[in-house]
């Protein structure tokens, strides 16, 4: 079987080498998308040992297959197979086939925000949907998949060029949509969830994303959808296994934590930013939910200005 080495026959072996090293430059260096410009016959050596996923992660096998541990626990992804991993969880690669051939993507959720705007609606969506740290399924969709990851991976930014972003959020907007059009698909397949309950959900969070720096009470937003707030708390249980409350809750997490980010903003501009009547009123919502303070978590995190 394939080593971990960059050790690749015919050709483009420089530019597989130059895309793994990209990409574990990538990694190493906490960028928020990391992506690579086409498919690669091996991974970076910095995934051959367990590494925290502080990043959504997707990988396309197009060839071949590959074995991985998540938390210690095998896997394994085959040929017309994609493997969606969560955050915060240890992922290592072990055996691979000889003839592999993968595509890779993995990105901050966080951050996203800032890209894709109003789209984090679709993207909250995505992530709520992943109570297991790895799936490996056949969307039926791979090819789709990769040719999203090889569009990102050339991708680059640059001063002279004014366009270069916007195509890097019109990218990213498609693939959330098609990734949530995808986990829509096997919640409702595997959940057993009717199809009206997920329209439900989506309804929820459009709704959230455009009054919890108002209205964070479960009543609201349950009257907004004509529903009594039992049902609804049920609604969201059966989808994604927490409470109503709690996942309006999760969503004002992530909006400080997107602002603690930005080291222009003192804890009492977060504050008033996120909505909330001042600084301790936050830093006790926030330590309810995180177990730290605003402080501590921004500690924890590189901010950017």
């Amino acid at each position: 079987m394939a080593d971990f080495n960059f050790s690749f026959m015919g050709m483009d072996a420089k530019e597989q080498e130059m895309r793994l090293t990209r990409f574990e430059r990538d990694l190493t260096a906490g960028k928020d998308i990391c992506c690579l410009e086409g498919e690669v016959k091996a991974f970076p050596k910095i995934l051959c040992k367990p590494f925290l996923m502080n990043y959504v992660g997707l990988i396309v096998c197009e060839k071949g297959y590959f074995c991985f541990d998540v938390d210690k626990k095998k896997f394994t992804a085959r040929a017309g197979e994609t493997v969606f991993l969560s955050e915060g969880n240890n992922f290592s690669i072990g055996e691979l086939s000889d003839d592999l051939r993968v595509s890779m993507l993995f990105y901050h959720v966080d951050p996203i925000r800032e890209i894709l705007g109003s789209s984090i609606v679709a993207m909250y969506l995505y992530t709520t949907l992943t109570p297991e740290p790895c799936y490996v399924w056949t969307s039926g969709e791979e090819s789709d998949l990769a040719r999203y990851i090889a569009l990102l991976g050339r991708h680059r930014k640059s001063a002279q060029n004014p366009f270069d972003n916007h195509e890097c959020k019109l990218l990213l907007l498609a693939l959330t949509y098609r990734l949530c059009s995808i986990y829509s698909r096997r919640i409702i397949e595997e959940k057993n969830v009717a199809g009206h309950k997920i329209d439900t959900f989506i309804k929820l969070i459009r709704l959230i994303e455009k009054y919890y720096m108002q209205e964070r009470g479960v009543a609201f937003y349950a009257d907004k959808l004509c529903i009594s707030p039992v049902y609804l708390t049920k609604v969201v249980l059966e989808v994604n296994g927490q409470s109503a409350h709690e996942m309006i809750a999760d969503y004002v997490v992530i909006e400080i934590k997107t602002l603690l980010r930005d080291a222009r903003l003192d804890i009492k501009a977060v504050a008033r930013r996120a909505g909330f009547a001042n600084q301790s009123s936050l830093s006790r919502f926030f330590r309810l939910h995180t177990g730290m303070s605003p402080t501590e978590y921004r500690r924890t995190i590189h901010v950017t200005r």
